[in-house]
């Protein structure tokens, strides 16, 4: 497992207007699902997304070849479950994320709807992951969310399937 040092690093600020959006919300409930021994409960919502914020000094301790951690790769996956269920509530079709990741961190992930599939990405370096701030993070999801959104409303029929 790859440990970083907090202490240098100024701790990651979710404004209260951030906090109030459906993506960090829907975040908080994916991280804290993930959480089976209940460390969470009681934590502020920054304190519980903080591990996906990494700045540029964080980002520089990790190794740029390194393999993934089980709790790295839960974070990818709670990632874009968020984006997954963020796609339902506003299509109200059910939304599947798949993630699939080799042992070196490398993969790819993809969210379907019905027979459409309408997020595929490359994952390279996982071991990395992480933004430069809660907004980098929700501006990440809101630009996946619109395009999926968007492939929906262009093949309803597939989506439909």
């Amino acid at each position: 497992m790859i440990s970083i040092d907090t202490s240098t690093a100024p701790a990651a600020v979710l404004s209260p207007e951030l906090a109030d959006t459906d993506f960090i919300k829907e975040m908080n409930r994916q991280a804290r699902a993930l959480d089976s021994y209940g460390t969470y409960d009681g934590w502020p919502v920054d304190r519980v997304l903080a591990p996906y914020v990494l700045t540029k000094e964080q980002r520089r301790q990790i190794p740029v070849i390194g393999d993934p951690d089980d709790v790295t790769i839960s974070r990818v996956k709670a990632f874009h479950n968020a984006i997954a269920a963020l796609i339902e509530k506003e299509c109200g079709l059910m939304a599947v994320p798949v993630i699939n990741i080799t042992h070196e961190g490398f993969g790819r992930g993809m969210i379907t709807v019905g027979k459409l599939v309408v997020l595929d990405r490359t994952l390279r370096d996982v071991h990395r992951f992480g933004f430069e701030s809660f907004s980098k993070m929700k501006d990440e999801a809101d630009k996946h969310l619109s395009v999926a959104l968007e492939i929906i409303g262009k093949y309803p029929e597939v989506a439909g399937l």
